[in-house]
């Protein structure tokens, strides 16, 4: 359990573990010499002790034996909360994006695929030619497919005809 007080010179909050009580510390804000008093109980019903008869009834009857130890003797390092923000001393720039794809190996490409470009002799093969372009590209390598809808201009009948195909960006 922490105990809570502040610096009777500076008002500066401080929190020190409660086996301290009764020790010597010095205010990290202000350099004062404080003297950690005993944990305020009010709770059990047993009164909360002025540092001064806290200090008689620790040397009388230490409530805590740690507390009158070598090891409560220990120097504490206590940190001062602060609100203010890290500042970042020095923020490294971002490199423009033609540096950037200057230095990737692999360009952006892109690829469509036609339904009326994979018909073969009456035999509709769009779906295994995108299959088979996007196993040679691999999975990891695809940025999107997009479905795309198009207009075309029937040789045998000279009328427009509308048909569909897939747009596929990619790494290559």
């Amino acid at each position: 359990m922490d105990v809570i007080f502040n610096c009777p010179k500076c008002e500066q909050e401080l929190a020190v573990d409660s086996s301290g009580a009764g020790s010597e510390i010095e205010c990290p804000s202000c350099g004062e010499t404080i003297v950690i008093p005993e944990p305020n109980v009010p709770r059990s019903g047993i009164p909360t002790l002025s540092p001064e008869e806290s200090g008689a009834r620790l040397a009388a009857n230490p409530a805590n034996p740690i507390a009158s130890s070598a090891a409560a003797k220990v120097e504490m390092h206590l940190r001062v909360p602060s609100n203010k923000a890290p500042e970042v001393l020095i923020a490294k720039p971002l490199a423009p994006l033609e540096v950037a794809a200057k230095e990737s190996d692999r360009k952006m490409r892109v690829k469509t695929i036609k339904h009326t470009d994979c018909i073969e002799v009456g035999h509709d093969k769009f779906d295994e030619v995108v299959t088979n372009f996007l196993l040679r590209v691999g999975e990891t390598n695809i940025v999107s497919i997009n479905t795309l809808t198009y207009t075309h201009l029937d040789i045998g009948s000279q009328k427009l005809m509308t048909d569909f195909g897939v747009m596929i960006v990619y790494r290559g």
